[in-house]
């Protein structure tokens, strides 16, 4: 067997997975939750990735919107 398969995690379960999603559906601690298990060294990879791609599409949301709020903004003022 080669080395990727003998190095690679446990797969999460669903029944796992569904508590994830229950600590994530908690206002403010799911920011702090995020934040944890996404630099956490003792994170399931497959979480620890899960947590940084959506911590960077939720960044890149923000940004956007505020590049639309500033452009209305603009607008409204003409």
């Amino acid at each position: 067997m080669s080395d990727y398969y003998r190095n690679s995690e446990e797969v999460m379960s669903v029944g796992k997975w569904i508590g994830v999603m229950i600590i994530l559906a908690i206002p403010l601690v799911n920011i702090i939750m995020y934040v944890i298990w996404a630099f956490s060294p003792n994170t399931n990879p497959n979480l620890s990735n899960f947590c940084k791609a959506t911590l960077l599409l939720a960044i890149i949301g923000i940004f956007i919107s505020f590049m639309f709020a500033g452009c209305a903004s603009m607008l409204y003022m003409l």
